[in-house]
């Protein structure tokens, strides 16, 4: 598993083979930060079931401003940090070991707000319903903010206050890009 893009392009990342995780295939991953691209300049992102970091590493790769990794998993976090310090972008990460509900409520009393949140908890979960709502109701995306969920089927209710922009089936995933109205 490598970063595919940006500043960090062709590093390697650590973490592919955790128990538990999948991390997002090198041509989903490509696809997915192409249809992205114009978001990621200055962004803030959270990588709120972030597994490996991939994704919010290959974020900062590309110009976010900053990104804060969760994970409830302790190995994962462990992953997280050594790549984090691997590729020298400490001062660009924030790394949390939370259930991703204490997470959001953490991050709503801070007064944070994402420019982008990646959402790709396990499949089993079948919380994103939930978590979206979470994230709406804590007002944690900005105006024009996006979501990207990664999904092994299309699921997700639609809400009055996201429109989908985008989606791509890759074999068993499915991306789908939400955008704040």
């Amino acid at each position: 598993m490598r970063v595919i893009s940006g500043t960090l392009k062709g590093r390697v990342l650590k973490g592919y083979n955790v128990e538990g995780t999948r991390p997002t295939m090198d041509r989903v991953k490509e696809s997915l930060f192409a249809m992205i691209q114009s978001n990621l300049r200055d962004s803030v992102v959270l990588d709120l079931f972030a597994g490996s970091g991939n994704l919010g590493i290959e974020a900062i790769s590309n110009g976010s401003r900053a990104c804060y990794f969760n994970d409830i998993n302790k190995e994962c976090v462990k992953i997280i940090n050594d790549n984090i310090k691997n590729f020298n972008i400490e001062n660009k990460s924030v790394v949390l070991n939370k259930d991703w509900e204490e997470c959001l409520e953490m991050l709503k009393s801070s007064s944070l707000q994402f420019d982008i949140i990646f959402l790709d908890p396990p499949y089993k979960m079948k919380c994103l319903n939930y978590v979206i709502k979470k994230i709406l109701d804590n007002k944690l995306l900005n105006k024009e903010g996006l979501i990207v969920c990664e999904v092994s089927d299309n699921y997700l209710d639609k809400s009055n206050q996201l429109e989908e922009i985008k989606n791509r089936r890759y074999s068993d995933k499915l991306l789908i890009i939400y955008k704040n109205k």
